[in-house]
């Protein structure tokens, strides 16, 4: 909502809603969506019989909750700070998210100019291990300076690591980024970040599920990655062990249908097993921003091809190319048998061997053919001769 509107009921009601039910909480979620926000409230405001699905001492301390809640204070809390909270439903809200069911945040908090909804739409999750190595902070950064760079906003969780590495090369390349706290927008964490989560705030989006000033505990940090999940088209890990907490992003993108892919490194790394446990399954293999694009773009935007660089015998007639690798690793062979292993006429194989001659790849040795030592050279070299 805009600055200076008066909030109705139910948006008071989900900022009330967001200090009492934790993210992720399906049962919270049902009760909105079975009973409505505002009876909802009402129920948690008597503090009556309990709603279903909870155990009467965790009621207790949900309406404990939010008998201390204050969403008018909250709200303008949030203004002071340059935040706004966004409803489903909203114009803003972006629809992506209700693919959660239960789960959908109950709103969200959004620091930053843009339009949460629009960039949203075009939007790639790049995430990985805290402790990266320097390759999986290059990866990450490269990469998403190439997405930034093709028009792509690029959405990780504001951490150490690869996620800050993500973050910095779209914002190197003047692209778009997203980071989804698990706290407070208002507070950046980690605190050694707070000078590039305001970069990012000032340049693109810092969103969160939790209100003003509240702090990040273990399971928020895991529910988190549901909605990084939901909110882009696909996510890239970069780097990652076996229990990282970035392969729960993945997983939440996989059981939502969208993409999953993964950056492979060393066979020998650690902290790229998690990762090659995804490709293993059902993640594609990407390498730089092209091949991601061509998985999560629109028909047509395809990653070019693969090819090493052109070589000179690369440009010769196929048929040259024939009577070149008809010749011997080593030794001198006649034009009759240098014919018979190109499968054609002798005439046609010595006028191809002066062509060949010509441009520094044979030599004669009376009558008699040759590999020069600039031709065999390509072969140790792994080149090959075809």
């Amino acid at each position: 909502m805009n600055a200076g509107d008066e909030p109705d009921d139910d948006l008071l009601g989900r900022i009330l809603l967001t200090r009492v039910i934790e993210p992720g909480d399906e049962a919270g979620g049902r009760w909105v969506r079975e009973l409505g926000v505002a009876e909802v409230v009402r129920r948690l405001g008597e503090g009556g019989v309990a709603l279903p699905g909870v155990s009467g001492k965790r009621w207790a301390g949900l309406v404990a909750r939010a008998q201390a809640a204050r969403p008018r204070r909250d709200l303008e809390a949030a203004r002071d700070a340059g935040v706004r909270f966004v409803s489903p439903g909203g114009v803003e809200w972006p629809g992506q998210l209700d693919d959660l069911g239960d789960a959908r945040p109950l709103g969200l908090w959004v620091r930053g100019r843009p339009s949460l909804r629009m960039w949203a739409l075009k939007s790639v999750a790049v995430v990985g291990a805290r402790a990266c190595t320097e390759y999986g902070a290059h990866m990450a950064a490269t990469l998403s300076a190439g997405l930034a760079e093709q028009g792509w906003v690029v959405v990780s969780g504001g951490a150490y690591g690869v996620d800050g590495a993500a973050h910095r090369g779209a914002l190197g390349a003047g692209g778009a980024t997203v980071a989804v706290l698990a706290c407070g927008v208002d507070r950046p964490y980690p605190r050694g970040h707070t000078q590039l989560i305001s970069r990012i705030a000032e340049q693109g989006l810092v969103i969160g599920e939790l209100p003003p000033g509240d702090h990040p505990t273990p399971s928020r940090f895991v529910l988190r990655n549901r909605v990084i999940a939901a909110l882009t088209r696909g996510t890239v890990v970069v780097e990652a062990a076996h229990r990282s907490g970035s392969l729960v992003t993945a997983r939440a993108a996989q059981r939502l249908g969208r993409h999953t892919m993964g950056v492979p490194g060393p066979a020998t790394s650690a902290l790229s097993a998690g990762v090659h446990e995804l490709l293993r399954a059902e993640a594609a293999l990407v390498t730089d921003a092209a091949e991601v694009v061509e998985l999560v773009g629109d028909i047509g935007e395809l990653a070019p091809d693969r090819r090493g660089p052109v070589l000179p015998r690369d440009l010769l007639e196929p048929a040259t190319r024939q009577v070149l690798a008809a010749l011997p690793g080593r030794g001198v062979a006649r034009p009759e048998e240098i014919a018979r292993s190109a499968q054609t006429a002798p005439d046609d194989a010595i006028a191809r061997l002066y062509e060949l001659r010509a441009l520094g790849y044979v030599e004669r040795h009376g009558d008699g053919w040759k590999l020069t030592r600039q031709a065999v050279m390509s072969v140790r070299d792994g080149h090959g001769l075809s």
